[in-house]
């Protein structure tokens, strides 16, 4: 199993999991491999270093930025995870959904879903709250 240092084109760095070299290109190649924070599948490989433990040598700590964005990752997929778990996915009904609920017509409960730039105006201009939160695709569906 290789593990593999890997960055999207919007810069957010994580890890890939793949049988081979030959397995990573492939799925590369077919576009496979998306970035779990922003479902972007522009893709590369970034340079790593074997882990050696020499006897006595020391580690040193990560540059203090490393593990600043490192951070923010996490709890940005922690936010959306609890997000997509709060809040029940209505699709492209999203704004008639929306109105039923500012209306009274049905119970209060969060939602989430598609809503073009005109009906999120529309929506806000009949009081209604609305907030635009890109979630990765990979997030809505079950860990393989």
């Amino acid at each position: 199993m290789k593990v593999l240092n890997l960055r999207c084109g919007n810069g957010h760095g994580f890890e890939g999991w793949f049988g081979s070299d030959d397995e990573f290109l492939e799925q590369n190649g077919r576009g496979a491999i998306e970035c779990p924070l922003c479902a972007d599948r522009v893709i590369a490989r970034m340079p790593s270093a074997p882990r050696l433990n020499l006897s006595g040598a020391r580690e040193q700590p990560p540059p203090s930025a490393a593990p600043q964005a490192a951070d923010m990752q996490a709890a940005w997929l922690a936010a959306a995870r609890q997000l997509i778990a709060q809040t029940e996915d209505v699709g492209e009904r999203f704004p008639d959904e929306a109105r039923r609920i500012h209306y009274g017509e049905v119970p209060h409960r969060g939602i989430r879903g598609q809503a073009t730039p005109e009906q999120r105006e529309e929506l806000r201009d009949e009081g209604i709250e609305v907030m635009s939160v890109a979630l990765p695709d990979v997030l809505k569906e079950p860990l393989q």
